[in-house]
C-alpha cells in the first residue's frame, strides 16, 4: 500500500482521510451504478447530493472534493457539455488502475489468509469486474458500523490527513509472532520524524496524533520518547483488526457475487471481459 502511495501520491491523497476515502467510494460507485434516487452520472451536482444523502459530508465539502479531483486529473470531463454542476465526469485511467491495485492487494491478502484464487480471478478480468464490485462494496461500507463508527483509538487517526497511513505503519511494525497473551505490542518504530516522513506529514502534526492516542492508553514509548520503540495497546490493535476484517469480508462477498454473475452471463454467450 505504501508503494502504491509513492507511485501515485496525488491520486492516493483522495483516500487520505476516512471522509475522503468514503467519498471516493461513493463517487466511483455512483459512476458505475446510480445510488438511490440521485441523478445518474458522476457530476459536481450528483456528488453534492450524495455527500449529505449518505451522511458523509456537507454539500459544500463534496463540491470541494469534486473540484480537487477534477483539478488534479483524478476525474476527467465527459463529452463537450458546458462546464457547471451537471457536467459529467469519469475516473481517469490512472485512478481506475489505482482502484484495481487496491482491490488486487486485498484479494491477495484474502488468498494468503484462506487460500483460493481471488487475486488471479480478479486480475484476469478486472476491467469487467470493477463495475460489478464497486457499487456492492461501497454500499456495504456505508452501512457497516465497524467502518462508519470504529473505536476511539482508530478514530483519532482516520479523520486526519494520512492518519490511516500512520496506523498502517505502526501495525506493520508489530512482531505478530509475539502477540499472544500480551496487552502491549512492540513495534519497530522509534522515530517520530521517520513516521511523519513515511506518511507525508509534519513532525508536529504526527506528534500531536501520537499524544492523543497516548492520552487514552492506545500507545506509548518503551523508554525515552522519540528515541525508543513505540508500543501499541491490545485495544488499539483489535480496533484496527476489526476494521480490516470487516473490509475484507465485504470485498470477499462482492467478488464472489460478481463472479457468480459473470458465470451466469457467460452461459448466455456473454462474459465480464
Amino acid at each position: 500500500m505504501f508503494e502504491a502511495h509513492k507511485t501515485s501520491p496525488r491520486t492516493a491523497a483522495l483516500f487520505a482521510t476516512q471522509q475522503r476515502w468514503l467519498l471516493s467510494h461513493a463517487a466511483l460507485a455512483h459512476f458505475f451504478r446510480p445510488i438511490g434516487d440521485v441523478e445518474p452520472g458522476l457530476s459536481r451536482r450528483s456528488l453534492g447530493l450524495l455527500g449529505p444523502f449518505l451522511g458523509l459530508a456537507s454539500r459544500n465539502t463534496a463540491y470541494t472534493f469534486f473540484d480537487e479531483a477534477m483539478k488534479y486529473g483524478v476525474i476527467q470531463p465527459v463529452g463537450d457539455r458546458a462546464a457547471g454542476h451537471g457536467r459529467l465526469a469519469k475516473p481517469s485511467v490512472e485512478s481506475l488502475s489505482l482502484l484495481a491495485l487496491w482491490y488486487s492487494l486485498h484479494f491477495q491478502a484474502l488468498d494468503l489468509l484462506g487460500g483460493g484464487q481471488r487475486h488471479a480471478q480478479f486480475s484476469a478480468q478486472w476491467e469487467g469486474l470493477l463495475p460489478l464490485i464497486q457499487p456492492v462494496v461501497a454500499d456495504a461500507l456505508f452501512f457497516s458500523p465497524e467502518v462508519r463508527a470504529p473505536g476511539p483509538l482508530y478514530t483519532i487517526f482516520t479523520w486526519i490527513d494520512s492518519g490511516g497511513w500512520l496506523m498502517d505503519r505502526l501495525i506493520a511494525g508489530v512482531d505478530w509472532q509475539a502477540l499472544s497473551g500480551q496487552d502491549r505490542y512492540l513495534t519497530d518504530v522509534c522515530s517520530i520524524a521517520y513516521l511523519a516522513q513515511s506518511a507525508g506529514l509534519s513532525r508536529a502534526h504526527t506528534s500531536r496524533k501520537l499524544s492523543e492516542a497516548q492520552s487514552i492508553g492506545g500507545l506509548g514509548w518503551t523508554g525515552r520518547p522519540g528515541h525508543s520503540p513505540i508500543w501499541i495497546s491490545r485495544g488499539f490493535y483489535e480496533e484496527y483488526a476489526q476494521f480490516q476484517a470487516r473490509k475484507l469480508v465485504i470485498l470477499n462477498g462482492a467478488l464472489a457475487k460478481a463472479l457468480t454473475g459473470c458465470s451466469s452471463a457467460s452461459q448466455g454467450a456473454h462474459n465480464c471481459e
